[in-house]
């Protein structure tokens, strides 16, 4: 059974398949759910416009999702490729380094977007901030790690002298099991706008609509989708 908490939350929203699957276990489990994007010089940031999209949809899933779905920020942190560049930051050839991390790794990112999270959630009176991170299918990302979402969490309390809660859903799902969590959300109607609806390709390709999703169906973040709606499809098949 679902606890629903009479506290609002603040939704870390990227337009991802991750994110917007957090969307439903948000809207399920808070009074209110707000949403926070950045837009950070991405090469895929046609993500931005699948946010909105997934925003204007996601009510029509369930009425009680309606009263729910609160307001929106996009906050601009364009200084990634200052720093350097990624193949997140530019348009460089996708590869593994040789710390075997895909260089679409923008180091701090994650860890950048909790403290503005924070701030933003600070100044709004919410406390419980959720993001879709993934320690399980992340490419290796260290900023997607469960030890480093919980030392975010003791770090801005202390430095905020606030009580965050930081949610993080699918921190210990694969793929497949995010989709089945998107299932147990919002039924098959909730699958088909993750599905449609949301980005995850690095390249920014929105040009064929595969049973996954949109995207270019090489790309390190296309392969992930794809073997975790296989997984999931399977899991279907067998049940």
């Amino acid at each position: 059974m679902l606890t629903l908490h009479n506290e609002p939350a603040l939704l870390l929203f990227s337009g991802g398949q991750d994110s917007a699957t957090c969307l439903g276990w948000a809207l399920n489990h808070f009074i209110r759910v707000e949403t926070v994007g950045f837009a950070y010089g991405q090469r895929h940031a046609v993500e931005l416009e699948c946010r909105r999209s997934l925003r204007e949809s996601a009510p029509g899933i369930n009425t009680a999702w309606r009263t729910r779905l609160g307001g929106d920020t996009l906050l601009e942190l364009d200084l990634f490729s200052q720093i350097g560049d990624t193949a997140m930051t530019s348009d460089m050839p996708i590869a593994v380094d040789d710390q075997g991390l895909p260089n679409t790794f923008v180091p701090g990112r994650n860890l950048l977007f909790l403290t503005a999270a924070a701030a933003l959630a600070w100044k709004k009176g919410i406390r419980h901030i959720v993001i879709g991170v993934c320690e399980a299918d992340s490419s290796g990302y260290p900023d997607c790690r469960d030890d480093a979402v919980k030392a975010m969490q003791v770090a801005l309390n202390i430095g905020m002298n606030a009580r965050f809660v930081i949610h993080a859903p699918l921190m210990r799902l694969d793929k497949a099991d995010a989709w089945r969590l998107a299932e147990a959300e919002g039924g098959k109607a909730f699958v088909d706008l993750v599905r449609a609806q949301s980005h995850t390709c690095y390249l920014g390709e929105r040009g064929q609509l595969h049973a996954w999703g949109y995207g270019c169906g090489e790309c390190p973040a296309c392969r992930l989708r794809a073997h975790g709606w296989e997984g999931y499809i399977a899991g279907e098949t067998r049940a």
